[in-house]
């Protein structure tokens, strides 16, 4: 029996160190394309945003989604749960970004137009 616990401490530990792995990757990727800012991504639009902005927004959702997959144990629950959780943070995240991206260029237009001025 105290093999057993040995095992699943094992296991676990290297389930630990795995997420840690992952979750280290990207946000080193993240921190990187942050330094450089490629030219070639600054200068791409997509949707009427820069490719490097999207890029940190989908590597974040994807760190969101595995966080909450790896610590929240989403991974042993039902797969209607899982979704209903998932698909939720989903929509709101993308709702909040479509809601910050709209009223921000409107804001931006504004400023840029001179109809206020930029003197904060």
């Amino acid at each position: 029996m105290a093999h057993d616990t040995t095992h699943n401490h094992g296991s676990a530990s290297k389930r630990i160190w795995s997420v840690f792995a992952i979750l280290s990757v990207v946000t080193i990727i993240e921190v990187i394309l942050g330094i450089i800012k490629p030219e070639i991504l600054t200068n791409t639009y997509l949707l009427g945003m820069k490719l490097l902005n999207w890029i940190f927004i989908i590597l974040t959702i994807y760190k969101a989604y595995y966080i909450a997959w790896a610590f929240m144990h989403l991974e042993h629950e039902t797969k209607g749960l899982r979704r209903a959780i998932v698909w939720t943070a989903v929509f709101l995240i993308c709702y909040l970004i479509f809601i910050l991206l709209t009223e921000g260029g409107y804001i931006y237009d504004v400023y840029k137009s001179g109809h206020v001025a930029w003197d904060f």
